[in-house]
């Protein structure tokens, strides 16, 4: 009977935590979507991906960016699941479909003939940050936005190159050589900024996504703070001991990894229950193990 319940809560909390990935899913590729149809679309802004080319391409056939779109997300979705089979993840498919079905539902919907305001920094601002914010969500819970990614994905299993962001970077900057050519040197300058910064954007949004607090605290009265890690915070921790080297005392080492929030409570209970404890915080944004990320 336990081992019956048990296996229903997993199966609960499995679900629970689906609908929960889909649901962040569908909101960062709803944030992509505004990001590239209001911002980049209007202002021919081409820094790379599949938007990128859509942009180039809608300036020298009769189609709009968004089907253009459309139709190239779909041809890499056929390529990916030819060439990948199973291992073609149904995240990345998700998105890409919703991305592309959004990108044509606000066209019918809002037509934009013209840019937002008539401020084109602000809006490469925008243009840049909601698609490189929905990009780091994506990257951090092991989907994307399909497009140019499929080709990494690719690329990944039927090449030896180790470093598939550099073939990348290069398709992304032809496209915004492209761009030179068929618009103008402002809207090819505008698009050579938002290359150079999309990747940095992405990275500093992981990176604090994920960024945890590590503690190490040296003390002589350690079970109150291990009760305190426990029973309040969820958490565990390690100890073992050491001695000083100035006057020679046993202490108790304790080393503990915590979420942001988690990290202010248990440095306030540390200075009001142990105010002789000493304490070195650390951020980092690679903690992999039980209740961080996993290994994969």
């Amino acid at each position: 009977m336990e081992r019956i319940n048990l296996e229903k809560r997993l199966r609960r909390r499995g679900l629970r935590d689906g609908v929960l990935e889909y649901a962040i899913l569908t909101v960062a590729t709803v944030i992509m979507v505004v990001g590239v149809y209001v911002f980049k679309f209007p202002n021919n802004f081409s820094f790379g991906g599949v938007t990128g080319i859509a942009i180039v391409l809608a300036a020298v056939v009769p189609l709009s960016a968004s089907t253009i779109n459309f139709i190239i997300n779909v041809a890499l979705m056929l390529v990916g699941f030819l060439f990948l089979g199973k291992s073609f993840g149904i995240k990345t498919v998700y998105v890409s479909l919703l991305m592309s079905a959004g990108l044509s539902f606000l066209e019918y919907a809002f037509p934009m003939s013209h840019p937002l305001t008539d401020q084109p920094m602000l809006e490469l601002l925008f243009a840049i940050a909601l698609p490189a914010f929905s990009s780091a969500i994506l990257f951090n819970i092991g989907a994307s936005g399909g497009g140019t990614d499929i080709i990494a994905m690719i690329l990944k299993k039927y090449t030896r190159l180790d470093d598939i962001g550099t073939p990348l970077f290069l398709v992304d900057f032809v496209i915004t050589v492209m761009a030179c050519l068929v618009f103008d040197v402002k809207t090819g300058l505008f698009s050579f900024t938002g290359l150079l910064a999309k990747s940095l954007v992405i990275d500093s949004v992981i990176e604090n996504i994920n960024l945890c607090k590590y503690f190490t605290i040296i003390c002589n009265h350690p079970q109150p703070i291990c009760d305190y890690i426990h029973d309040e915070l969820g958490r565990s921790a390690t100890v073992f001991k050491g001695e000083g080297t100035y006057e020679h005392k046993e202490r108790y080492i304790i080393l503990t990894v915590l979420k942001r929030g988690q990290s202010v409570e248990l440095r306030n209970f540390i200075k009001t229950h142990d105010p002789e404890a000493f304490l070195m915080i650390t951020n980092s944004s690679e903690i992999i193990g039980k209740g961080f990320r996993g290994l994969n």
